[in-house]
């Protein structure tokens, strides 16, 4: 009988010791499910984010596109005026060139003409003398 009476004594032992009573398990299961309350709080609102952004896209998508297009025709002016640019500085070497000849040849003419006035007077002296002999 003595057996009987440890081996129940034992059974009953393991079998209150290995078991949670309902309280126990409340209190070690409510702070986890607090935080997954809030964990499912903050996914829902994430979420809510990913919703508001996705219907943005296209506009985002359009407005990168728009951005794109612009550059590209800002590169293309840009290319354009330093081409103007380079036309320009020739056009105003070929100005300056022309000026410059210009100018020589307006000396020359004065020289041309100067020496033609000496020369016109050497002659209508030469044909007055010639004259009176």
């Amino acid at each position: 009988m003595k057996k009987y009476l440890w081996a129940a004594a034992s059974l009953s032992l393991m079998l209150t010791a290995g078991c949670a009573t309902e309280g126990y398990v409340r209190e070690q299961v409510a702070p986890l499910a607090d935080r997954l309350g809030k964990l499912e709080a903050r996914v829902g609102a994430l979420e809510t984010k990913v919703d508001g952004l996705a219907k943005d896209m296209p506009d985002v998508q359009a407005a990168k596109k728009e951005i794109n297009d612009a550059k590209a025709q800002v590169e293309q002016a840009v290319k354009a005026a330093q081409g103007a640019e380079q036309n320009a500085m020739a056009a105003a070497s070929r100005a300056e060139a022309a000026a410059n000849r210009a100018e020589d040849a307006a000396k020359r003419a004065e020289a041309a003409e100067m020496k033609g006035a000496t020369s016109a007077k050497k002659a209508t002296k030469a044909f007055e003398l010639q004259q009176k002999k």
